[in-house]
């Protein structure tokens, strides 16, 4: 069932975790999502990649990914990712997105301020939330590769970012990246404190694929509220296809391909969530 961005992530701080942030490039993983969803009980935001949603089925996939989502028992909102133009914006909102991550990172601090404030606009009139980010978490979302960390997130330019652009979820640069990590990662623990400590809104932890377990359990104690997962769903998917494809071809069982991508997904997304379900307190 759709569920507000801002519920979600209420209900994740209430209860001392986070909410999953799984990227859906079709239904087959929004199908496996959202089962591990149902499963576990947990509320999940299913992402649309800006690359997905400006590509020429973009809003075909956005509105399918809604559909199944409304007709799931599991909570669930969509969010468009990583995006930096208002019109894709507004499209996202009026095809029915719950929220979007207005990405200004890359851009100069003022700028990125007026991206986020514009777009909080749009979400306001469409009762929909906006995600910022401060600092920049480096990589790419839709393609891994051995990446360093980006720019980090000064805490001490936080909560005045928040107060120009109202935006009501902050993704943290701590040494966390997208895609693939080129060396052991290694996240600023005391960065993350002070950040929390100088917020009031939900954070929110991209690139958590390529950490260690141990890290997204301490992440998600240390306060953070949505954690972002896309390589290892890919991973997942397109192993299951590379192994099923034999199969499929004995009788062209394109549904048994299908079955059996969702199932290597649903795994992954159970684990991930299992990771943040946090202790409770």
């Amino acid at each position: 069932m759709l569920t507000g961005f801002d519920q979600l992530l209420d209900e994740a701080a209430a209860g001392g975790s986070a909410v999953g942030a799984f990227t859906c490039y079709d239904l087959e993983v929004a199908r496996a999502v959202l089962a591990a969803a149902a499963d576990r009980d947990r509320g999940v935001v299913l992402l649309i990649s800006r690359d997905a949603f400006s590509g020429p089925d973009g809003d075909q996939l956005l509105a399918g990914v809604r559909a199944a989502a409304e007709r799931s028992p599991a909570r669930a909102c969509i969010q468009l990712d990583h995006v930096a133009d208002l019109e894709l914006i507004g499209r996202a909102f009026d095809l029915g997105a719950g929220a979007v991550m207005a990405d200004g990172s890359q851009l100069p601090y003022d700028d990125n301020v007026a991206l986020v404030a514009a777009a909080r606009d749009l979400a306001r009139a469409a009762g929909a939330a906006v995600e910022a980010e401060l600092g920049h978490v480096a990589g790419g979302e839709d393609v891994a590769r051995a990446t360093e960390a980006g720019q980090l997130t000064d805490p001490a330019d936080a909560e005045r970012f928040l107060n120009a652009t109202g935006a009501g979820c902050l993704a943290v640069s701590i040494g966390n990246v997208h895609g693939a990590y080129a060396a052991e990662p290694r996240l600023d623990w005391a960065r993350l404190d002070a950040v929390r400590a100088a917020v009031d809104v939900p954070l929110s932890l991209h690139g958590a694929s390529g950490l260690p377990a141990g890290d997204v359990v301490r992440a998600v104690k240390a306060g953070i509220r949505k954690a972002n997962v896309n390589t290892e769903l890919r991973a997942a998917y397109l192993a299951a296809t590379r192994d099923g494809l034999d199969a499929a071809d004995d009788g062209l069982r394109v549904l048994a391909l299908h079955d059996a991508q969702v199932k290597a997904v649903r795994g992954v997304a159970e684990s991930k969530l299992d990771l943040l379900e946090g202790d409770g307190t």
